[in-house]
Parts: C-alpha cells; sequence; structure tokens
C-alpha cells in the first residue's frame, strides 16, 4: 500500500477506514462475505491491464495468450466445482449474467414469471423498474400465507395462464431449498424454459449441502460473491449443452449455434464489451478455494450457524417468514416488535451490527421502510464465528430492537460487538 499511501493519502484513509469498518463490526448483510487475501491480490493485479475483447482463442485484441490462460482456469474449475458441461465466466454481475440469458432465450415482450420482489425475489425476476420487468412482460408468484414457501398452486395456475416462455427460480430473501423438480414440473407443463438464479446459495450448492439446479434447470446463473466467496461478479452454467431451438442468429456470425454459442454472444457484444480480466482470474482463485475439502466445512457451517440464530430468534418470540431457514439466510417479520425494518437497520448499525431492512411477504410498508429484516451468516462464518457467538448476536440485536431509543444500550452492545469481532479477525494485517 505503499504507493497508494504516498499517491492519494485521500483515498488511503478511505481505504483504512473501511477495512476498520470490517474488522469491528458484525456483517449480517446476505449477500456479502469476506475474500481472501488470495482472491484479492489477484482482483488487484496486472491482468486489470489487459483489454482482451472475446473469448479465449477468439479475441479481438494480440497479447491475450496469458490471460486466455486465466479465462480457461476459471471455465474449467467452474465446470468442475458445479459438476457442469457450460460454463461462462465473463459476467461483471449477475444482473447482466440474467439479462444475457434474457437475451439468449426471450424476445421483447415475450412472458416471464418470477418471484415476486417483496416476497423474496430479486430485481431482475420482472420487477418493473428493472429492465426484466419494462423489456419483458412479467408474471409474479408469491410465497404462500400459511407456511412461507413458494405457492406452487399459484405458480401453476398464472403458469397455465399466461404461458411463460421463461420460467425463473431462486430470490434474494428465500430462506428454503429452491424447489428445482417442482419449478421443472411446471416448466414441463407449459412449454416453458427453466432459468434458476442461485446467487445466494451458490456456495452451499457447490459443496452439496443445497440442492443443485443442474440436472432440472436449461440455464443457471450465479453471482460469485455471496456464499460462493469470490470476488463481485456474475456466471452463468448450462448442465447440458443443446441446440439452438429458436433459429436465432448471433451477433457475431449469423450461424445456426448451439445455445451456449448464442450465451457467448449476448454476453460479449451483447451485453458487455471487454472483460475485467482481473476478476475473472481471481473467480478462478475462488473456484480453486471452493473446491477444497474446507470450504465444504464452511457451507455446512454456515448452513448450521443460520440454523442456531433461528432457533434464537424463535425462542426470543420473533417471526420468521416459513418458520426457520434451510440456507444461510433468516428473513424476520417484525410486526409484532413495533419497529420498522428501516429502524431496526440504522439502530442496529449503531451498535456495529450491519444488516439490511427487507420487505416481508404481503408487507403493508413500503421498500424504504419494510416490515423485515435479512440477516445472514457467511461473512460471520469465514470469521470463524459458531454457536456460541450466534447466540450472543441474536441477544445483542434483541436487546437493541426491544429499546431501540436507547443510547446508552447501543453503545454498550458497539462496545461488546468490536471486543468480539477483536478475537475473530478477518485479515492478520
Amino acid at each position: 500500500m505503499f504507493n497508494l499511501e504516498q499517491n492519494d493519502p485521500e483515498l488511503y484513509d478511505v481505504l483504512n477506514r473501511e477495512a476498520e469498518r470490517e474488522e469491528s463490526t458484525l456483517e449480517l448483510i446476505a449477500s456479502e462475505n469476506f475474500t481472501s487475501k488470495a482472491v484479492m491480490e489477484m482482483a488487484g493485479g496486472v491482468m486489470t491491464n489487459k483489454y482482451a475483447e472475446g473469448y479465449p482463442g477468439k479475441r479481438y485484441y494480440g497479447g491475450c495468450e496469458v490471460v486466455d490462460e486465466a479465462e480457461n482456469i476459471a471455465r474449467d474449475r467452474l465446470k468442475k466445482l458445479f459438476g457442469c458441461e457450460y460454463a461462462n465466466v465473463q459476467p461483471h454481475s449477475g444482473s447482466q449474467a440474467n439479462m444475457a440469458v434474457f437475451m439468449t432465450f426471450l424476445e421483447p415482450g415475450d412472458t416471464i414469471m418470477g418471484l415476486d420482489l417483496a416476497h423474496g425475489g430479486h430485481l431482475t425476476h420482472g420487477s418493473h423498474v428493472n429492465f426484466s420487468g419494462q423489456l419483458y412482460k412479467s408474471v409474479s408468484y408469491h410465497i404462500s400465507k400459511t407456511n412461507g414457501r413458494v405457492d406452487f398452486d399459484e405458480v401453476f395456475s398464472l403458469a397455465k395462464e399466461h404461458k411463460p416462455k421463461l420460467i425463473i427460480c431462486g430470490g434474494s430473501a428465500y430462506p428454503r431449498f429452491i424447489e428445482f423438480e417442482m419449478f421443472r414440473e411446471v416448466a414441463d407443463t407449459v412449454g416453458a424454459h427453466l432459468m434458476s438464479d442461485i446467487a445466494h446459495p451458490s456456495g452451499l450448492v457447490a459443496a452439496g449441502v443445497h440442492p443443485s439446479p443442474m440436472q432440472y434447470c436449461d440455464i443457471v446463473t450465479s453471482t460469485t460473491h455471496k456464499t460462493l466467496r469470490g470476488p463481485r461478479g456474475g456466471i452463468i452454467m448450462m448442465g447440458k449443452d443443446f441446440e439452438n431451438p429458436w433459429g436465432k442468429i448471433a451477433p457475431k456470425s449469423g450461424r445456426i449455434k448451439l445455445v451456449s454459442e448464442l450465451i457467448d454472444s449476448m454476453v460479449m457484444p451483447g451485453v458487455q464489451g471487454g472483460p475485467l480480466m482481473h476478476i475473472i482470474a481471481a473467480k478462478a482463485v475462488a473456484f480453486g478455494e471452493a473446491l477444497r475439502p474446507d470450504f465444504k466445512k464452511y457451507a455446512k457451517d454456515i448452513v448450521s450457524n443460520a440454523k442456531v440464530m433461528a432457533e434464537e430468534f424463535l425462542h426470543l418470540g420473533y417471526d420468521l417468514v416459513s418458520g426457520g431457514t434451510d440456507t444461510h439466510v433468516l428473513l424476520i417479520d417484525l410486526s409484532n416488535k413495533d419497529i420498522t425494518g428501516k429502524h431496526a437497520e440504522n439502530i442496529l448499525g449503531k451498535a456495529g451490527i450491519a444488516l439490511n431492512k427487507n420487505m416481508v411477504p404481503f408487507d403493508r410498508r413500503s421498500p424504504f421502510v419494510t416490515s423485515g429484516i435479512r440477516v445472514g451468516t457467511p461473512a460471520l462464518t469465514t470469521r470463524g464465528m459458531g454457536e456460541t457467538e450466534m447466540r450472543k448476536v441474536v441477544q445483542w440485536i434483541d436487546s437493541a430492537i426491544s429499546d431501540p431509543d436507547n443510547d446508552q444500550l447501543l453503545t454498550s452492545i458497539r462496545s461488546d460487538v468490536e471486543a468480539l469481532c477483536s478475537n475473530f479477525p478477518i485479515y492478520e494485517h
């Protein structure tokens, strides 16, 4: 960091303060995690200098022979990790991965069906404020009031009525296993293609502690920075490649292609330009880490910690959507605690506990206020925390929520949080 300190002390100070914030607070945002030093080294390495439009062996620029190796390693490791036949590691984000899939499988105006954003879905699954709801006709399915899980009676009914071309399963605040087999049955019933967005549980899928979508879904997307614990980015996978069923032409050549070739063309030049080679190489590092035996234990610990937190929250009278969790996510309805999600997020931030407000199914409050909070265990598990720490954190959350205007209490909790964090450093230096 010597060069940064000398050349830009203002941003060097910002960087140090962010490092201190991460080290001294508890990160419970379900979509966040901490990468290894090796991932950060590669992400901050010299491959950031290289322009490499195209794909390995078929670049638009010279001098790509070395970065080609990095991308091939990333693709090969990803295929091994998820047991898939096709992998694209170029998407800059999960949203761009989803956009490339939509452009492959759909035409503007086609009908898609995904989980409602307010019920745990994602912006790119058909929200009207997102490209997915603006370019395509969006139909949303919902969570059942009785059990907090996907209402498959409604899913079947909506699919038969609207005949979507693409059904999307997965979400950003769904605490249970994604029901891939049930969604496959729905898709087959109406002749739809099935896409799974496993951005949240992908690390759990890779480790075998969450069911795999590969045998059920035509196409699978994910981010790489949540439970997969890599750099920020996206990926696209297929368990099995298949022939282009639509007669679509690819932007690069016009030839009738396999779906994999169409997807490649829709990622670049369809959605993106030059790939971020330093991030692709960092993805390869993370995939290599996820192939190790200790990652399987890590994934199991994520789920174990989440279940311990769920048990403790239930004991304290909290209303958990679906009554618990199968994964790393808890979605908590605070309606019976006389506090909004926004207020809870703010006061817990003062106490050194970072989580996010979140809408809950059938929420009567706006997305900017919400009735709930979302809690996740990947980052705390990365720090090495276990059952004892999970119960302690839940007790702190409950104390703050029960007495939100007590600044002295929040200051006391923050002091306790800092003491706990000091015993579980993220990085040695």
